[in-house]
């Protein structure tokens, strides 16, 4: 994969205009509607029409295997999935918990990389819409390159990134790479984050802001923070940008209280234990995986009615 890109002319000031002359399929794909909206904002503002918050399913590109990733997304986005955060494996993942590493570990035995994450996506897009966000580590997107693995996330047809490991800070490079390409940057909050910082991130990122609802690293919990709907409130004060919950969300009740106070829902380790519970059963585990996804969709409408 690259060949296409292998010559891209160094950065200009109209680099979007450039790509997407080259390649105007692709950055129709991650624009539709308003000119101004990626179709990450489309699908927010979309719900928010609609009195609803957003599902947002994680997935590791490649766990089980990269078949099983692609039916999975085609079936999680009829089962109720609004957005979906798609996770490049990656062997050291610092934000990950138990759960998410085993399956970067399953999908880094199937041999997934960069490149074949990227090829996963460009399958999918070609037979969905669905709004996807790649979430990656730094380190991957400095071996690759900056300027070409953007430009290859968004002729794949990824619509946002999410890099837990680089604040925005350091992101100016990615930034402004993702902005010449028309990919959202999405960084995260954490519970412990101070005012300066909730102002900072609320006006770096673009699509959507990722509120982390408890410290430490992703897995399922029995409960949430009881000053969820406080913390989600903070960067509101800045921006108009939606705000995603994640980390911790395991059950359709818990999403349902998510769903009350944020935008968005995402969930990760708790769909990734449906699929690692059905690894032996895998004619049942994509239905699985979309039956428990369902769920957590009714779960926010109950709520919300």
């Amino acid at each position: 994969m690259g060949g296409r890109f292998e010559n891209l002319p160094p950065p200009k000031k109209d680099d979007k205009l450039v790509f997407r002359k080259r390649f105007p399929e692709s950055f129709n794909n991650s624009r539709s509607g308003d000119k101004n909206l990626s179709r990450i904002g489309q699908k927010f503002s979309e719900l928010k029409g609609r009195g609803q918050a957003a599902l947002m399913p994680f997935l590791t590109i490649g766990d089980p295997n990269l078949e099983t990733t692609c039916e999975l997304l085609l079936k999680l986005d009829k089962a109720g999935a609004d957005l979906v955060e798609l996770g490049i494996p990656f062997s050291d993942p610092i934000a990950d918990g138990p759960t998410i590493q085993r399956a970067s570990q399953r999908a880094l035995r199937q041999g997934v990389t960069p490149c074949r994450a990227l090829e996963l996506v460009r399958r999918v897009r070609r037979r969905s819409e669905l709004p996807i966000s790649l979430m990656t580590y730094y380190n991957l997107i400095f071996h690759y390159g900056e300027e070409r693995f953007v430009a290859e996330a968004a002729q794949a047809g990824v619509d946002g990134l999410i890099v837990p490991d680089l604040p925005p800070e350091e992101a100016g490079g990615l930034r402004r790479a993702a902005d010449r390409y028309g990919l959202d940057i999405v960084f995260l909050l954490a519970p412990t984050s101070r005012p300066e910082r909730v102002k900072l991130v609320a006006e770096a990122s673009r699509g959507f802001i990722y509120y982390v609802s408890l410290t430490g690293v992703t897995g399922a919990r029995e409960r949430l923070a009881q000053d969820l709907a406080a913390k989600v409130r903070e960067p509101k004060r800045h921006t108009d940008l939606p705000v995603a919950v994640g980390f911790g969300i395991s059950t359709p009740e818990q999403a349902g209280m998510a769903a009350g106070c944020a935008d968005g829902v995402i969930v990760g380790s708790a769909l990734i234990n449906v699929l690692e519970a059905n690894l032996s059963k895998p004619d049942l585990l994509v239905n699985q995986a979309a039956e428990f996804v369902g769920r957590l969709k009714a779960g926010m409408r109950n709520a919300g009615s």
